[in-house]
Parts: C-alpha cells; structure tokens; sequence
C-alpha cells in the first residue's frame, strides 16, 4: 500500500492525532507505545512516498527494538512541535 502525501502533510496529520491523543488524557508513555506499533505497521505495510519517509523506513528496519521505540518518540516529538512563529 502507499500513502499519497508530501512530509510537511504527513507531518501536519501525525501532530494533529498526537495533539487529540494528548487533548483526551493520554500520557506521553502510551502515546509513544501507540507510536512504536504504528513504526511496525508502517514499516511493514506502506509503501513510502517520499524520500523523508523512505529515510524513517530504512532506519526503522536496521534499529533494534529499543532504537524502534526511541525513533518512535522522536518522531513523535518532531509533529508535536509548536510552531516558532
């Protein structure tokens, strides 16, 4: 399967179901468990449509589980951002 998006889009979707996983409760801890299986399914199921993505892939398939889950919450962290301006 691929995902049709550009990074900035894909970036602006994650941040937004980041911000609804905060907005209802949920802690930084389960957000980012959320995040690392979705790494896994991601990895496994989608083709990427960007090199930004294909980057977050081959990272993803040569990490070891705890680099899986630390790759999970950086990501999770970089659509989180608030913007400067």
């Amino acid at each position: 399967m691929e995902i049709d998006t550009s990074w900035h889009d894909w970036k602006k979707t994650l941040g937004k179901a980041v911000g609804a996983a905060e907005f209802v409760g949920m802690s930084d801890e389960m957000i980012n468990k959320i995040a690392y299986h979705l790494g896994n399914f991601f990895a496994s199921k989608i083709d990427p449509a960007n090199r930004e993505q294909r980057l977050l892939k081959e990272l993803w398939e040569v990490g070891t589980v705890e680099e899986k889950r630390v790759l999970a919450r950086i990501i999770s962290k970089l659509v989180n951002q608030k913007p400067l301006h």
